[in-house]
């Protein structure tokens, strides 16, 4: 087992390794002194592991309650959410019990904000099985729900108490769901790290997972325990996902998020070259990474549709929004944009 912390207004352990769910009750019980909580997974993921984490927690002494709702991002909604809730208060649960988000981003993003508002607030664990989810969203803080303007519209900031990462869970994945997560981890080492992104395009994920996602959490970790509140440097994780949302929400989120980003990433470095942000080189890195690891680089939408959708970003500020693009392979910046910059920026893309 891997630990790896995050600093962030409170402090809690990411722990990463194979067979965790069976250790859940005792790295859990050894941290907190509620005995209830609830388990709010979906509808794919229940089946699978909801009984086994279920058990361990009785097993360390735990009252258990089990809620799943409906699997996809299309149903990361307030309709979801307002269910989540009802099953919390008809269970009885207090401020000092806490949640278990048992799932992938969308379960973790909704259990997460049911989390922060419920009874203003009260804590929570991320047991992430989805690689994209381990290595990216269960790590931060950040909770959500998509409105029907856009995604995660409505949200709010809220650090879990713990992650527990069991990586057996990915063995599961389909292949197309596991290279979500390729899309986030071939990100982390674009803007943050060279020899991270070296090290993806010459190895085997697969075989080296859990130093993957460690490496994957300490870059995530290192920027939210700087900008928890996403002021300045957490900014730059968004690379690829301003005309990435765009084109999930274009495609009523048929294309997954992953595999969005993917085309997101090759589209921000093509606009960039371009309109002279970034050097040439950038685009064939992310052009080689989406041919290494099957993901999408060609975008199914034109400029007026990624550009309608991009102005209902929750990233725009006013009148202007911050994209990301490579300064080197390894190092990013933020450029503000203007919309007519923005519209400018969206046909370069293209």
């Amino acid at each position: 087992m891997q630990h790896v912390p995050v600093n962030a207004s409170s402090a809690y352990p990411v722990y990463i390794g194979g067979g965790l769910l069976e250790k859940a009750g005792e790295l859990i019980a050894a941290s907190t002194q509620s005995h209830t909580c609830a388990i709010i997974t979906d509808t794919t993921v229940g089946p699978l592991y909801a009984a086994q984490v279920c058990r361990a927690l009785q097993e360390a002494g735990m009252a258990v309650s089990l809620h799943a709702f409906p699997a996809g991002e299309q149903n990361k909604n307030l309709g979801t959410y307002g269910a989540i809730l009802e099953f919390l208060a008809e269970n009885k649960l207090t401020r000092s019990d806490f949640l278990i988000a048992l799932g992938g981003g969308v379960v973790g993003d909704i259990a997460g904000f049911a989390a922060a508002t419920y009874q203003r607030g009260i804590g929570y664990i991320q047991m992430p099985t989805t690689f994209l989810a381990a290595s990216d969203s269960s790590v931060g803080g950040k909770t959500a729900i998509d409105l029907a303007a856009g995604k995660n519209l409505a949200g709010a900031f809220h650090q879990p108490d713990m992650v527990i990462c069991d990586t057996d869970t990915f063995r599961t994945l389909p292949d197309a769901v596991f290279s979500d997560g390729v899309a986030e981890t071939v990100k982390h080492g674009l803007i943050a790290d060279a020899d991270f992104y070296q090290s993806l395009m010459a190895g085997d994920i697969r075989a080296q997972i859990d130093d993957v996602v460690r490496r994957n959490v300490e870059i995530k970790a290192s920027v939210v325990g700087e900008d928890e509140f996403e002021r300045g440097r957490r900014k730059l994780l968004n690379f690829g996902h301003t005309l990435g949302h765009a084109i999930e929400k274009c495609s009523g989120y048929g294309v997954t998020h992953g595999h969005a980003v993917g085309i997101g990433m090759a589209l921000a470095c093509r606009a960039a070259e371009r309109l002279g942000y970034s050097p040439a080189g950038t685009l064939d890195a992310v052009l080689a990474a989406n041919g290494r690891f099957g993901l999408p680089v060609q975008c199914p939408y034109g400029a007026d549709e990624l550009y309608n959708a991009a102005t209902g970003d929750k990233k725009r500020d006013g009148g202007s929004i911050d994209v990301v693009v490579l300064e080197e392979i390894g190092r990013a910046k933020t450029v503000r944009l203007d919309m007519d910059g923005l519209r400018a920026f969206t046909e370069a893309a293209l």
